[in-house]
């Protein structure tokens, strides 16, 4: 008979790693998330971080949790459906509809609950996923808990988006579901050529606007008001609030009557227990703060400008970033891992992305920025990454002579 625990004790990788010492993943953080961080007992610059706008130990948000926690305790004992929903939550939910200039909203208790829950809510068994091949996992795994057939386009492609919608049936239910901002690449899917496509086919359209919310747009509402796009153009925008709005928890809306009917109808939101009161009064004062101090983002975007450039000027490649997320394309395994290391011992901190999670030939360390980063935290990285590179050998294509 088969052991259902072979697996496990085949499972090889994480012990090759560590006795190599290149085993990157759950780093036991020993501080805040801030532009430095305490790690193995030396501090160093944090450029692997989703803290966008620098709020996750901004002082306000802290003292909101406080309060919050005095009022509601530490928990919500159960699920919005039945015994966990407070008026902190539903009031949240008005507070991000109105950001984000939509009807209605709703509130998960993390981002990946609210992917699984709003497409397995919105799509089944006859309908159609359609999905840029670079989406989200969490988008992937809804369309799979639904039982929608799954179509995947080319990446950031409206041609190719166009062939796959004129190959569904016009009588199927069709969603095409889209990131923002895309988590490892760092660009920008192009909505207005999507929407041109998506309206032809009589498809609908959901935007993940996790990493765009507070980054894109003047007051930050994210990619349609990066493009100058009517909200009303896009049916649904989702997004996590783990990045800019730093702390836990899925938010989505759109027009009520569809907000109501996946209220209704999610599993994820149904069957789980509620995000407790201390972070919705969080992500309630990361709005507040958000629109209230624009120099924040303005100083996000100077940042990253000055590190694109300088990176630029060194040769790397950073494949199509434009934001403020920047790959450093390695395409090979094991250098990303050397290199990651090399800058590890340099003090600074950032992501090795290897295969399976991207295709080998675009393997990469993704470096991203936060709002509180100031120009000397971007020359470190630049001489940290000059210096590590060329000790590894990692090719500079563009390196300027």
């Amino acid at each position: 008979m088969s052991d259902i625990f072979q697996k496990c004790r085949d499972f090889k990788t994480v012990e090759l790693m560590r006795s190599k010492g290149v085993y990157p993943y759950f780093a036991p953080l020993e501080s805040e998330q801030a532009p430095e961080v305490m790690y193995l007992g030396r501090m160093m610059v944090m450029a692997g971080s989703n803290n966008y706008l620098g709020l996750a130990n901004d002082p306000r948000m802290k003292q909101a949790v406080k309060t919050a926690v005095d009022e509601f305790g530490t928990g919500c004992a159960g699920s919005r459906f039945l015994n966990g929903n407070t008026h902190f939550h539903e009031d949240l939910e008005i507070k991000i509809a109105k950001f984000k200039q939509k009807e209605a909203g709703l509130i998960y208790a993390t981002g990946y609950q609210m992917n699984t829950g709003t497409v397995g809510a919105l799509v089944g068994k006859g309908d159609f996923a359609i999905v840029d091949k670079l989406d989200h996992a969490s988008i992937l795994d809804g369309v799979n808990l639904s039982g929608a057939e799954m179509k995947r386009f080319k990446h950031n492609d409206a041609a190719d988006l166009d062939r796959v919608l004129s190959a569904i049936p016009d009588s199927a239910g069709k969603l095409v579901i889209v990131d923002g901002v895309f988590s490892m690449e760092g660009d920008i899917c192009d909505l207005p050529a999507l929407l041109e496509v998506t309206k032809k086919h009589k498809a609908r359209i959901m935007i993940d606007d996790a990493h765009a919310t507070g980054v894109l747009g003047k007051n930050g509402r994210g990619t349609t008001e990066h493009f100058g796009i009517d909200p009303d153009e896009v049916d649904i925008v989702v997004g996590t609030c783990s990045k800019s709005l730093a702390t836990v928890g899925g938010f989505c809306v759109g027009k009520s009557d569809i907000m109501d009917y996946i209220r209704h109808n999610a599993r994820s939101m149904m069957f789980s227990a509620a995000l407790p009161a201390p972070c919705v009064a969080s992500i309630s004062t990361a709005l507040d703060i958000i629109e209230q101090e624009p120099q924040r983002r303005k100083n996000l975007w100077d940042m990253t400008r000055r590190l694109k450039t300088g990176f630029d000027d060194l040769g790397f490649d950073t494949g199509h970033s434009e934001t403020p997320i920047i790959p450093i394309m390695v395409r090979d395994n094991t250098k990303v891992f050397m290199l990651w290391k090399a800058l590890l011992e340099e003090g600074i901190f950032t992501n090795p992305v290897v295969s399976p999670a991207v295709p080998p030939s675009d393997t990469l360390v993704r470096v991203s920025l936060m709002a509180t980063h100031t120009k000397e935290h971007i020359d470190r990285i630049l001489t940290a990454f000059d210096k590590c590179a060329a000790v590894i050998g990692i090719a500079r294509p563009a390196k300027v002579k």
